[in-house]
């Protein structure tokens, strides 16, 4: 638990809770950012309901719990500016929780179900069209050393040929490389999923061009890609490379790293690939997840109607 919420709980609660982040890393093996996120969010439901009951809760208290505490916090979250994404993922982390605790026989979790999860409106993905993206792949980055040119483009090429987030391109060890012998990676992402991406030839005489320039790393459990000073390379170090590639192709703010995942799974629909292969590529645990792109692709098809057609 976050230090400054410590005071916040009693002893017996602060005991619970300790056990219920360990059966989230060990046995439902979030990743460490989401249990950092549902800690803040455990962290502020706790100091509300310090103020709200008088004193620092006890499991007895949390087991008394009624949907109107529930919304009551809710409320007051709200008035502190939290959106509904915030409160949607607040709500989450109470839940799981409650929800150890049941199943402990300490708690009652139906309040907090009992509480409908504020509505978000999704927004849509926005990818780069297939030309943009070829643009980002193909450009000939002289922002540095020649090695540093060719390992920004070859992370470039992984996440726009694999559909990689940043995180699980820049975890890769260098015995995971895709050379000529290994034309897939096994892939851990969230909640330590793991899935099978074929690579592309160009991806992988990207990477090998890369790795043949490196001046860092030579054993199998070295990172794959490093930073300037020999450490694992940085997201924002990424972030910066394709902020300098923005400005140099023209493209919008939109065209972010993350983006490029965007990209591989709207243009693979828009050839024609299924959801379900899609869904395994990306690494969705929901197929849900992966249908927002039907809408990108469908926004796009409206988009040329609307330019193209006489009548429109």
């Amino acid at each position: 638990m976050n230090q400054p919420f410590l005071v916040f709980a009693a002893p017996d609660l602060l005991a619970a809770i300790a056990l219920w982040r360990r059966h989230l890393e060990a046995e439902r093996r979030l990743a460490a950012k989401t249990v950092e996120a549902y800690d803040r969010d455990v962290g502020q439901f706790l100091m509300f309901l310090t103020g709200h009951l008088g004193e620092p809760p006890k499991i007895v208290d949390l087991a008394e719990l009624r949907a109107a505490d529930f919304r009551a916090f809710m409320a007051a979250r709200r008035l502190t500016g939290a959106g509904a994404r915030t409160l949607a993922r607040g709500l989450a982390g109470i839940r799981s929780l409650l929800k150890f605790l049941e199943r402990q026989g300490l708690a009652n979790a139906a309040g907090a179900a009992a509480v409908r999860a504020p509505k978000q409106n999704r927004s849509l993905p926005r990818p780069l069209d297939v030309k943009s993206a070829r643009a980002v792949t193909d450009a000939d980055m002289h922002f540095g050393e020649p090695w540093i040119a060719l390992r920004d483009a070859a992370v470039m090429t992984l996440l726009y040929g694999c559909g990689l987030r940043i995180s699980e391109a820049l975890s890769l060890n260098r015995g995971e490389a895709p050379t000529a012998k290994r034309d897939a990676l096994r892939i851990t992402g969230k909640g330590g999923k793991t899935r099978i991406v074929p690579v592309l030839p160009v991806a992988r005489r990207a990477v090998e061009a890369y790795l043949a320039a490196c001046p860092y790393g030579a054993t199998a459990d070295d990172p794959l890609f490093y930073g300037a000073k020999g450490g694992r390379l940085s997201p924002r170090v990424v972030q910066l490379a394709m902020e300098r590639l923005r400005g140099a192709l023209g493209l919008p703010e939109t065209a972010t790293p993350h983006a490029l995942r965007h990209s591989f799974a709207t243009h693979l629909l828009a050839k024609g690939g299924d959801l379900r292969t899609i869904q395994e590529l990306l690494g969705h645990a929901d197929l849900s997840t992966t249908q927002v792109y039907t809408a990108v692709d469908s926004a796009r098809l409206l988009e040329a109607y609307e330019k193209a057609h006489p009548r429109a």
